[in-house]
């Protein structure tokens, strides 16, 4: 039984060679939120594919959100959670909270699920180095940002140095404010300014599906003119438009591929990119 198996793991090795080869020496961007935070078992599985993927070669940045933890820490404190058009409102409590959990306790936790596993990580947000610089998004949104400009000098220097950027999703204006940013759109940004190979959006949905209650209609692969023709047919709708939109913003930044998976499988990333079936929908250039 042991000479199968082992001769089964060769097999699959040997067949993810080509796909090894693809993504070495390049980067990789994944965004990592929703409920694939809180399941431990899968943040381990998680926190694994990505030491692999390091391991063999791949510049992997990890750019984290923490949506549960900051409504737990809220609602603990007695502070309510609001939301317009899928956007925390954040005024100055609020954004206390999302800078405390964020930059603080999601952010180290993963460092530490990573350190664990024998791998190297640092945890820096996007007010290091004022590596994101943001404007106020609007004023009913509050302490909300919208990115201006992404500096990667850390974030390459941390690769360099063989260590995996955990980056938590706040950033900074020009007075030294701080912004809470959403996470899927500092990932979009991160991957343009880095030219990654892709980025790898982890949700808690298999895809972009034709009909939300068929797992078998979903869509592999999208082009920027397919996604605006689903959005206006009302096919991609409600939570999933910023999700797309994200990652199309990605594919225009420069990003060769953007896959949106389901995050709560095991070794989702790894099937993804590296077998030849896939798991999610694939976003490309027309």
């Amino acid at each position: 039984m042991n000479e199968i198996s082992n001769a089964m793991r060769a097999k699959l090795l040997t067949a993810a060679v080509p796909y090894i080869k693809e993504y070495t020496n390049t980067y990789v961007v994944v965004k990592y939120g929703g409920n694939a935070m809180i399941d431990e078992e899968i943040k381990q599985s998680v926190m694994q594919d990505l030491l692999l993927l390091s391991l063999v070669g791949v510049k992997v940045v990890l750019v984290h959100g923490g949506g549960p933890d900051i409504n737990d820490t809220l609602g603990k404190m007695g502070i309510a959670s609001q939301f317009k058009n899928g956007l925390r409102v954040t005024d100055e409590a609020t954004m206390d909270v999302v800078q405390m959990v964020l930059a603080g306790r999601v952010n180290k936790s993963l460092v530490a699920h990573i350190a664990s596993l024998g791998g190297k990580a640092t945890g820096i947000c996007g007010v290091d180095g004022a590596m994101i610089k943001v404007h106020q998004k609007s004023e009913d949104l509050g302490l909300v940002g919208m990115i201006d400009s992404i500096d990667t000098g850390l974030i390459k220097a941390l690769v360099d140095n063989g260590y995996i950027p955990v980056v938590a999703s706040v950033g900074v204006d020009d007075n030294g404010t701080i912004y809470n940013i959403n996470a899927d759109t500092v990932a979009a940004y991160i991957a343009g300014a880095l030219q990654a190979e892709c980025m790898v959006a982890m949700t808690n949905i298999d895809g972009v599906m034709l009909d939300k209650d068929n797992p078998t209609s979903l869509v592999p692969k999208l082009t920027e003119a397919d996604t605006a023709k689903l959005v206006a047919d009302g096919v991609i709708a409600g939570g999933m438009i910023p999700k797309v939109e994200c990652c199309i913003e990605a594919i225009q930044k420069g990003v060769k591929k953007v896959f949106i998976i389901n995050g709560e499988i095991p070794h989702a990333i790894l099937i993804e990119l590296l077998t030849n079936e896939g798991l999610g929908t694939m976003f490309v250039k027309e």
